[in-house]
């Protein structure tokens, strides 16, 4: 008989209870804003990158449609941006930054210092950090096209 390693020992618990808790330290610093986490993942890619589809968006995020569409529409709501047919082909959406939308990017400019301040990791370990979760992340997208093996369901 085999059992599953407990839960203080599973990395999947732990990438999602920091994840969890980067997130809860980014809600009050952005809350002025009117901003919660995910859209302003699309802001920070868009101030990368202005005037991009849809699509080019979501890769950028690593949101999918379904929830990348409502983070838009809230953000078009909220006057940052805005979805233009574009000019190529109307049945493509671009978003754009509004005026506000990048006049948005200096304000902010501050929450990464803030949260800086609350983790307590120097340059090297958090460089270290990052360098480590995107070959994760780079690795599950390409194991993403593996068959996996079915679980005995005896």
């Amino acid at each position: 008989m085999t059992t599953t390693l407990p839960l203080d020992q599973q990395l999947c618990f732990a990438l999602y209870s920091v994840s969890n808790a980067v997130v809860r330290l980014y809600r009050p610093l952005l809350q002025p804003f009117d901003l919660t986490y995910p859209q302003y993942v699309v802001l920070l890619a868009l101030w990368q990158q202005d005037n991009v589809t849809l699509g080019n968006l979501g890769r950028a995020t690593l949101f999918d449609s379904g929830t990348l569409t409502p983070l838009v529409k809230k953000l078009e709501q909220k006057q940052l941006l805005q979805r233009v047919a574009s000019p190529n082909d109307e049945r493509v959406k671009q978003v754009v930054l509004t005026p506000a939308g990048k006049a948005l990017q200096a304000r902010v400019s501050g929450v990464m210092q803030a949260l800086r301040c609350q983790v307590a990791m120097d340059d090297q370990q958090l460089s270290q950090l990052r360098q480590l979760a995107r070959q994760l992340q780079q690795q599950i997208s390409e194991a993403a096209s593996c068959t996996p093996v079915p679980a005995d369901t005896r």
